[in-house]
């Protein structure tokens, strides 16, 4: 019998921190309600780039 050890992949965490972090600057825009949803997307957009090309290089080093 084999025991599988799962990676943890901690992906969510840069995610929602860059959900937040957008919304917070969103928010501090004050150009209107509508830049607060448009930093939340442009957050997420910003971590799916970071993870795909920074934190999966890392596992070489």
């Amino acid at each position: 019998m084999s025991h599988h050890e799962e990676d943890k992949s901690n992906d969510q965490y840069y995610y929602i921190v860059a959900l937040l972090a957008g919304l917070f600057v969103g928010f501090i825009v004050d150009r209107g309600a509508i830049y607060i949803p448009i930093g939340g997307v442009l957050g997420l957009l910003t971590a799916a780039l970071f993870i795909k090309f920074l934190v999966r290089g890392r596992h070489d080093v």
